[in-house]
């Protein structure tokens, strides 16, 4: 894995040389200060130093906010405090392989995450401040998790590995020898193009087209010259993909599909979507079954990884609580 160290530039330094002027700035601050709801006195607190690094009671209050607001649960304020201080080791131990991401990075990141949930960035930045959290805190624990997981993956690549025989002994374990029956499915994805905005009429009379469609194709050459040369509509190139790769009401519904057929037309944000099932052939590469064995002794592993790594690099670490 190749980690590039990214620099940030440094914050110029000041010289306040007026006491008048020393004492504006101040007041200023505090007036901000109590505008946006923080005490000068709760927002300056320190209540930990992680490495020379402060955590503050405001960043313990806005951290459980958030952990409330995802778990629904309340956390116990050393809870937090632990969790925070987790996260400044880590973030300095990511430091010295050069794992760094930039203010950009984050916002991707933050900006995956909402469209995940179906927001927008500033939608889910307006949905955390309804609730009393600053995106700020959201971005600081998308970092940490970004830059450790990076960090455990790459240093630990090789004992992470999880070996096919290992997986194989698992399922007959578990009573799945690997034999389950999958598939190989070679497919054509379609879709009848409806203009965003449009009525819902528009979208009926889409899907009573593909309904139509669906009974006069017999063949995937059909369906290429049917769909290249039709209006608003297109046809997408073959895709290959395993019974383990796909999830499973639609492994269902292409095991129901006869070859050279299309599935059932769907209501997307296109428009009125369809697969045509070009091909379909029995595989053992892989099964569901085996990709979650697989999954999950990776994440076991992963996870004692990374629990031993924190645990040495907390005892180096410089943390002093109040």
């Amino acid at each position: 894995m190749t980690m590039t160290t990214i620099k940030l530039p440094c914050h110029p330094r000041v010289s306040l040389l007026i006491a008048s002027v020393s004492l504006l700035i101040v007041g200023c601050a505090a007036v901000l200060a109590l505008a946006a709801g923080v005490s000068p006195l709760q927002a300056q607190s320190v209540a930990c130093m992680v490495n020379g690094e402060p955590i503050t009671n405001l960043d313990i209050e806005q951290r459980t906010k958030l952990n409330f607001l995802t778990t629904r649960k309340q956390m116990p304020r050393q809870e937090v405090i632990e969790e925070l201080t987790n996260e400044k080791v880590k973030i300095k131990e990511a430091k010295k392989f050069g794992v760094d991401p930039s203010a950009s990075d984050i916002d991707q990141a933050y900006a995956g995450m909402s469209s995940r949930m179906r927001l927008s960035a500033d939608q889910l930045t307006k949905s955390l401040e309804s609730q009393g959290v600053r995106p700020e805190t959201m971005k600081a624990r998308l970092k940490a998790d970004m830059v450790w997981t990076s960090l455990v993956r790459g240093r630990y690549k090789e004992s992470l590995q999880v070996g096919e025989k290992d997986v194989a002994a698992a399922a007959l374990e578990s009573g799945d020898a690997g034999q389950a029956e999958a598939f190989e499915y070679k497919m054509q994805p379609i879709v009848l193009i409806v203009p965003r905005g449009s009525a819902s009429t528009s979208f009926d009379a889409r899907r009573k087209e593909a309904e139509s469609l669906r009974e006069r194709v017999q063949t995937c050459a059909q369906a290429n010259s049917y769909f290249k040369s039709m209006p608003n509509a297109a046809i997408r190139e073959p895709v290959v993909k395993t019974s383990a790769d796909i999830p499973g009401p639609l492994r269902e519904l292409l095991d129901k599909t006869p070859i050279g057929r299309l599935t059932p037309p769907e209501i997307t944000k296109q428009g009125v979507e369809m697969v045509a099932l070009c091909e379909r052939k029995p595989t053992k590469i892989d099964t569901p079954k085996k990709r979650e064995i697989r999954e999950k002794m990776y994440a076991q592993k992963y996870e004692a990884k990374s629990k031993a790594y924190l645990a040495d690099i907390r005892k180096a670490a410089m943390i002093e609580c109040r």
